[in-house]
């Protein structure tokens, strides 16, 4: 196995696969410590215990190409950005390739598992993870990390890896819960574009490389205004929750910011009180009230400091209002 090269579409056992790339042969995301890879193991059938499926969304799903899906490691509780699942998020920084398997099957007459190639990824730049709730082992709501794979080489695109389409438009309320993972603050982005080899045991030439990119640290603050106003909108005693959204004939899910039960107010929330935040945050508004169900509810911009005045009109032209950070108090709240 150690000359062979791995070929989207091919189906190795673990134990071929650790002569290959090292690392262990149990568990979903394995980092390697003698050769710059992590692999990805997903199971499409153990997944539906979670309620998930790992796999590919599709042009109507993502624009700007292929995306692969993939849940982070933690079946119980709130899932982390530590451990394994920062391993997957600074990949890129760290010089490592990420390599997707499926399982398949079984060897004729034993309980070893095979495991399908589907090629090799890098995170997306511009969105490297999504966060959703999902059941844990224990069937409770918790939050997962879902990261956006994008192919960096050919890839292998079977029938059953894509995430099926909904049948209908569905909306679903779920809980809103704090979301902010401090480990964001442990890694920040690279500052230049740097490059390492990827390949193991041999060098087939190609590299990856990481563009300059802020991405983590928008989530981040994003998520931490969004727990702070969900504090603050609880304390006056107000039932908050959130919508995820999945639109019939599309794989992708929506998943909304804040609502405010108490006052039928859907939030959109940013890191930034600039002129793509706000566009960003109405468009956003807008196609989200086409889909939840109080569709008389009233669509709110939330940002982190007051906008330039010509933001504030524009958000009041849209028909929408604005609260704004100011220290310890929420300007423009409540929404009239």
């Amino acid at each position: 196995m150690t000359d062979v090269q791995l070929t989207p579409g091919d189906v190795y056992t673990r134990a071929q696969l650790k002569e290959v790339f090292g690392g262990s042969t149990q568990g979903g995301i394995i980092p390697s410590r003698t050769s710059d890879n992590i692999l990805l193991f997903t199971d499409h059938e153990s997944a539906k215990l979670y309620g998930y499926q790992d796999g590919w969304l599709t042009a109507g799903d993502d624009e700007s190409g292929p995306i692969f899906e993939y849940t982070g490691e933690g079946t119980l509780g709130d899932q982390t950005l530590k451990g394994k699942n920062g391993s997957v998020l600074r990949h890129a920084e760290d010089g490592r390739a990420l390599h997707v398997f499926v399982a398949v099957g079984y060897v004729e007459g034993t309980g070893t598992k095979t495991h399908r190639y589907v090629g090799e990824f890098n995170l997306d730049e511009t969105e490297p993870f999504i966060e959703r709730q999902a059941l844990d082992s224990a069937k409770a709501m918790r939050w997962v990390y879902v990261f956006r794979l994008r192919p960096v080489a050919e890839v292998e695109q079977a029938p059953g890896d894509f995430v099926p389409p909904a049948d209908e438009t569905v909306t679903r309320r779920v809980p809103a819960t704090p979301m902010t993972d401090p480990v964001y603050a442990l890694r920040t982005p690279a500052s230049t574009t740097t490059s390492k080899p990827t390949t193991p045991e041999k060098n087939n030439g190609k590299r990856i490389t990481r563009k300059p990119t802020d991405a983590v640290e928008v989530k981040r603050l994003e998520a931490e205004l969004s727990d702070r106003f969900l504090a603050f909108l609880e304390e006056q005693g107000h039932t908050v929750s959130r919508f995820d959204i999945r639109i019939k004939g599309l794989r992708s899910i929506l998943f909304t910011d804040l609502y405010d039960e108490t006052d039928n107010v859907l939030y959109e929330i940013k890191s930034k009180s600039d002129r793509r935040a706000v566009r960003a945050a109405i468009s956003q508004l807008l196609d989200y009230r086409r889909h939840i169900p109080p569709k008389d509810a009233r669509l709110v911009v939330l940002l982190p400091a007051c906008p330039h005045g010509d933001l504030l009109d524009l958000v009041d032209s849209s028909g929408m209002a604005l609260i704004y950070e100011d220290g310890d108090n929420f300007t423009g709240w409540p929404v009239a």
